[in-house]
C-alpha cells in the first residue's frame, strides 16, 4: 500500500508541476524514475517513450502506466496514471467552473508566454538526452537528420507536418534495411 502512494505522490507531482504535456515531461519522469528513484533504467525508458509515442493516448500517462505496473503491477498502473492525470482534471475543472476567460487576465498570459518558453527547453532537453543514448549508428543519424530536416522544413513553409507518419517511414525504412543486411548477410 505504500508503493502505491509514493507511485501516486510522485507522478502527481509530476503531473501538477509539468507544463507543456507528454513531450516535456518525459525528461522530468526520466530524472525522477530512473536517476532519483531508480526504478526503471535509461534502456526502459527509452524503450517506454518508444512504445509510448506509438500506442495510442497521451505519452505521459503510458509512461507513468508502466513505471507504475512495473513497480507494483496492476494496482501500480492504476495508481500511477491516476496520479498524472489528477493535477490536471482538478486544474482544469477549477478553472473552467471559476474563472471565465482565464487566459484573457494579463498575468496569467503573461506567465504562459514563460512557461511556453520553458516548455519548449524541457522538450527541447527529452530529445537531447534520448540522442545522447541512442544507439549512434551512420544510419540512425541518417533517420534522425532526415526527420528533423523533413519537420524543419514543415514549420519553414507552414505545412502539416504529423509525427505518425514519419515514425511509420522510419519504422519501415528501418525494417527494410535489417531485412536487406540479414538477407545479404547469409547470402
Amino acid at each position: 500500500m505504500k508503493l502505491l502512494l509514493t507511485l501516486f505522490l510522485t507522478f502527481s507531482k509530476i503531473g501538477l508541476f509539468t507544463f507543456g504535456g507528454g513531450y516535456a515531461m518525459i525528461s522530468v519522469i526520466e530524472d525522477i524514475c530512473v536517476s532519483r528513484k531508480k526504478w526503471i533504467t535509461h534502456e526502459d525508458m527509452m524503450n517506454v517513450t518508444v512504445i509510448a509515442e506509438s500506442t495510442p493516448g497521451p505519452i505521459a500517462i503510458n509512461c507513468a502506466t508502466f513505471v507504475g505496473y512495473k513497480q507494483a503491477g496492476f494496482g501500480g498502473a492504476i495508481a500511477s496514471t491516476i496520479g498524472v492525470v489528477f493535477p490536471s482534471f482538478v486544474i482544469i475543472y477549477l478553472i473552467s467552473n471559476f474563472l471565465n476567460n482565464f487566459l484573457e487576465i494579463t498575468i496569467i498570459a503573461s506567465a504562459f508566454q514563460g512557461i511556453k518558453l520553458a516548455v519548449g527547453l524541457l522538450i527541447l532537453n527529452a530529445a537531447l538526452n534520448m540522442g545522447k543514448k541512442m544507439k549512434k549508428t551512420a544510419f540512425s543519424r541518417c533517420i534522425l537528420i532526415g526527420s528533423a530536416a523533413i519537420v524543419l522544413l514543415g514549420e519553414c513553409f507552414s505545412w502539416t507536418v504529423s509525427s505518425i507518419p514519419l515514425m511509420v517511414l522510419a519504422g519501415a525504412i528501418s525494417f527494410a534495411v535489417e531485412t536487406a543486411s540479414r538477407k545479404g548477410g547469409k547470402a
